[in-house]
């Protein structure tokens, strides 16, 4: 932290010192921030006081020399068995972002089928909702028969009071297309909803949003996270944050074949940059058809009997000449190297094309 040092005196008085009592008996702020957000804090506070020195307030930044420590956004890592393993032992987290494997997800989605958010989680899993897109949904932004939801606003937690907002970004206003499955599940939910419109009666909260309590009041996007991780502990899954089933969302749809820009405008990304820096992870399945595609790639001739030559006998005289034990391994007793028609042990032996996966990879 640092202390903004700037004097204006208030008669005999400097407006630091004016200021100093109040901001020592605020409470402390205890939330714990990583690298990345005190970057972007830095960025904040730069812009204000500039625009400050712009009005003449004060005459200099301090945020000018305040160094923070890098902000390298952290790579999602996917929970394979070896990690969730060693996370059991340790209780350490390979990393502060963790993906679920599909099986994860599916086993997490059946697990909730009952749950009257359920549909709010399969919706964030699949098409990569921010947790503030999906509370602040309202049905007059989904078309279920056109399988087509619009993102035009999202509820925001400031402290703890929620308020509605744009998009995170300019490109988080967007359109997303819903398979089926997606449509029968909000479907499903619109049935519930309408059952506890009519228990409710007159005290029914009519907010028009698509995810609600019972009684229709706005959901606390804190209280979504909180049963979150209620239901994913309660069948034993490794630890993820709500947001990191976004991750999952745009992991799922890179192993399916979409591509990098299909998956930024799917998650609403200002860059494509974030999108492949921080949001895409191999799933070791697709790595491993990489791998092997990769491996085709190289064209071996077959190993045949054809191949191999037949052990001549030895002719009258032969004595005088070298044996194989004393040359080298495939060298002619002569001095001339014969030609090596041994198959790799690292490739395939016949080449195939590879997949369009594998080369949008």
């Amino acid at each position: 932290m640092f202390e903004v040092n700037v004097e204006i005196d208030e008669g005999n008085v400097p407006r630091r010192e004016v200021m100093k009592a109040p901001i020592e008996e605020m409470e402390p702020y205890r939330r714990t921030v990583g690298p990345a957000i005190r970057q972007f804090v830095r960025s904040t506070l730069r812009a204000a006081v500039n625009a400050a020195i712009a009005q003449q307030l004060i005459t200099f930044s301090p945020a000018a020399h305040v160094e923070p420590d890098a902000g390298k956004r952290p790579k999602a890592l996917v929970w394979t068995e070896e990690r969730i393993l060693h996370w059991k032992r340790t209780g350490e987290k390979p990393s502060s972002v963790m993906v679920w494997t599909p099986e994860h997800t599916g086993l997490f989605l059946d697990h909730v089928a009952e749950d009257r958010l359920y549909a709010l989680f399969h919706l964030i899993a699949f098409r990569g909702l921010r947790r503030g897109e999906a509370c602040g949904r309202k049905w007059t932004d989904t078309n279920l028969d056109a399988g087509l939801i619009t993102v035009a606003k999202q509820l925001v937690v400031d402290g703890w009071e929620v308020y509605e907002d744009d998009p995170k970004t300019d490109a988080g206003a967007r359109t997303i297309a819903l398979d089926s499955d997606r449509v029968q599940a909000l479907k499903q939910h619109r049935a519930q909803q309408d059952k506890d419109r009519e228990k409710w009666e007159s005290a029914w909260a009519e907010t028009g949003r698509v995810f609600t309590k019972e009684n229709g009041e706005l959901l606390h996007p804190a209280n979504v996270t909180r049963r979150f991780i209620e239901l994913y502990e309660e069948v034993g899954l490794p630890p993820v944050w709500l947001h990191d089933l976004r991750h999952g969302a745009a992991t799922l749809a890179h192993a399916a074949g979409a591509d990098l820009k299909d998956i930024q405008e799917m998650l609403g990304h200002s860059s494509i940059t974030i999108t492949a820096d921080t949001y895409t992870s191999l799933l070791p399945e697709a790595d491993l058809a990489i791998a092997e595609a990769a491996a085709r790639l190289v064209p071996r001739a077959p190993a045949t009997s054809e191949n191999i030559a037949p052990e001549a006998a030895p002719e009258p005289g032969d004595a005088e000449k070298p044996g194989p034990e004393s040359v080298p391994n495939g060298a002619d007793p002569l001095g001339e190297i014969s030609e090596i028609n041994s198959p790799s042990a690292h490739a395939p032996l016949t080449q195939t094309a590879p997949d369009q996966e594998s080369e949008a990879e």
